[in-house]
């Protein structure tokens, strides 16, 4: 092999073309498996052994949490706190009119979405319940996907266990009240307003075209949720529950390694309080895994595929290719760039993005001395804002449960995003003394 490190660039370009097709991210992961492996010269057991070890790798650990997410989110679902919670909300807020139709659908997707770890199954949950609200002030299916999407992916950047956030803490070192003043809040904002500003525009333009169903805006009347003394328990349980969980893992600075003992024993509470039973809660545990083990399997098979570049000297070529570059255009230019990079050029799952994104350039921005608090911003917009501004799974996601096929909503919400988020992140290394 004359010269490993730039065949070691191969498996990801497999890789990132795969994504893009039908045959879907594990698939595209085995084939950059298989492809480095080649490369790399790695035998069948090596291979093998190298799953084994994804296993136990922080990449694995991160999959172990998307399963509990989806475990912890069938728990709230079976005792009903979901429904309490909203229903406190919007019981709170009495909706009267679109704006406070907006806030609403917001505040309640950002709050479950954040909880869950997942902006799929939270905004799943929410749906049924907030479109005859928001019906009932003549809320368009085209604004409910904007406030949807909008508003959803921020709780992903907001939640003490959500797989973003733990990976980010993880890479950059930053404690979570860290984490959320350098980028997850300023992201988050950022998306507030733009969404919020923009879903005023769609339902303007909207608004006496397109409209839920009568039977839909009227179904609000016609019963409203109560929840019972068990349920209410139950909610009452798993706030305390969760809020003196993060509180002392935040305080004994337990990281990511505390996270699954908050899951496990904030789903046990909350189950017991709801009236579960032991072997009740356990199902319900593996009933909400069970449709995420697909994630499993995807992170654990990463952790070899991105070990394998990382052997063959990948990640090594792209920082000598691209380092004159970083030093000619200096912290402003190499953010931005490799920002870009992140949205536009790397496919997948976001903590997979952020975990390319941070082996191809942490060199770079160590060499550069970009603090970890740019850094964490950048790999939070790198990874997540390519759902953003490419029409892929979440978008179509949201527009699916909101009943829209309005695209180009989505996608002018999604660009305005990216570009302010882009700017956020280059804006504030020009103002940081580095």
């Amino acid at each position: 092999m004359e010269n490993p490190s730039l065949l070691g660039l191969i498996p990801l370009g497999i890789y990132l073309v795969l994504c893009f097709t039908r045959f879907g991210q594990i698939f595209a992961v085995l084939a950059g498996i298989i492809a480095a492996a080649i490369i790399g010269n790695h035998g069948i057991l090596e291979v093998a052994g190298a799953i084994r070890a994804g296993l136990g790798s922080f990449l694995g650990y991160i999959g172990l949490i998307i399963l509990l997410g989806g475990g912890l989110g069938e728990v709230l679902k079976r005792t009903e706190v979901v429904n309490d919670m909203v229903t406190m909300v919007t019981g709170r807020m009495n909706v009267n009119s679109q704006k406070k139709a907006f806030s609403v659908t917001m505040l309640c997707s950002v709050i479950i979405v954040s909880l869950l770890g997942t902006m799929a199954g939270g905004n799943a949950i929410l749906a049924p319940i907030l479109i005859p609200i928001v019906a009932s002030v003549r809320i368009t299916p085209n604004t409910m996907a904007v406030l949807l999407h909008g508003a959803g992916a921020t709780g992903l950047f907001l939640g003490p266990f959500t797989p973003p956030v733990v990976a980010l803490m993880e890479f950059t070192g930053l404690s979570y009240p860290q984490f959320l003043i350098n980028a997850g809040i300023p992201v988050s904002v950022i998306m507030w307003i733009v969404t919020f500003f923009w879903a005023g525009h769609v339902q303007k333009k909207t608004e006496g075209t397109n409209r839920y169903t009568e039977e839909e805006s009227t179904a609000s009347a016609k019963g409203t949720w109560v929840a019972t003394p068990k349920v209410r328990r139950a909610t009452i349980v798993f706030l305390i529950s969760m809020a003196t969980l993060v509180g002392y893992g935040i305080f004994v600075g337990g990281g990511s390694t505390f996270v699954l003992p908050i899951m496990l024993l904030t789903a046990f509470f909350t189950g017991i309080a709801g009236g579960l039973k032991v072997t009740e809660i356990i199902d319900a545990v593996c009933d909400g895994a069970k449709r995420l083990i697909w994630l499993f399997f995807f992170f654990v098979l990463l952790d070899p595929f991105v070990n394998f570049m990382s052997a063959a000297g990948a990640f090594q070529a792209i920082s000598s290719l691209l380092e004159p570059f970083a030093k000619q255009s200096g912290p402003v230019g190499f953010v931005a760039m490799s920002t870009m990079v992140g949205v536009f050029g790397i496919p997948g799952a976001a903590v997979a993005q952020a975990e390319v994104i941070n082996k191809m350039f942490l060199t770079l921005a160590q060499g550069l001395n970009i603090p970890m608090g740019i850094w964490a911003a950048v790999l939070l917009i790198g990874s997540q804002m390519t759902s953003f501004a490419i029409p892929e799974g979440d978008m179509q996601g949201q527009m699916g449960l909101a009943r829209s096929n309005d695209l180009k909503a989505m996608l002018c919400n999604g660009w305005i995003i990216v570009f302010f988020t882009i700017v956020y992140v280059v804006v504030r290394t020009m103002l940081t003394k580095i």
